[in-house]
């Protein structure tokens, strides 16, 4: 399917579960939203995490070859908030609350996990990268044709 044939009436609509303080949040920018971009060969997800640190080992991010993705971490609590060499004592805090959270959701076909790439992006925004799952077709002498 190419870009170009994607309609306003065809995007995706996956189903999204959100659990722990991704579900409660009620003011700020929400947790949890995912955007999903497709092409010839892979799948693009950007999922918004604000709040979420992502230099730390907090969160984790499993991808199935069904497709499948869950996402699991935990938005910190702190009393500051440190800008290059200086620090912030929080006055009102309306980012997610903090807490454990976990993101689900399908990509619209199969993927091969290990040809991905998983990246933190500025503003909150974990970036997954995933080739589509493929299956090569062979010739009747076992060589390599193309891709199914």
């Amino acid at each position: 399917m190419k870009s170009e044939q994607l309609s306003e009436s065809t995007l995706l609509k996956p189903l999204v579960t959100l659990s722990g303080s991704a579900a409660d949040t009620v003011i700020g920018p929400p947790l949890g939203r995912v955007d999903i971009g497709v092409n010839e060969s892979a799948y693009i997800c950007r999922v918004s995490l604000p709040g979420v640190r992502g230099n730390d080992d907090k969160v984790k991010c499993n991808i199935e070859r069904s497709g499948r993705v869950d996402i699991e971490g935990v938005v910190t609590e702190s009393q500051f908030v440190k800008n290059s060499s200086k620090e912030f004592k929080i006055a009102l805090q309306q980012l997610s609350p903090p807490g454990p959270f976990k993101i689900s959701f399908n990509l619209p076909g199969p993927v091969d996990p290990r040809l991905s790439s998983i990246s933190f992006k500025p503003g909150g925004i974990l970036e997954v990268v995933v080739m589509k799952f493929r299956v090569p077709q062979l010739s009747a002498n076992g060589m390599f044709e193309k891709w199914l």
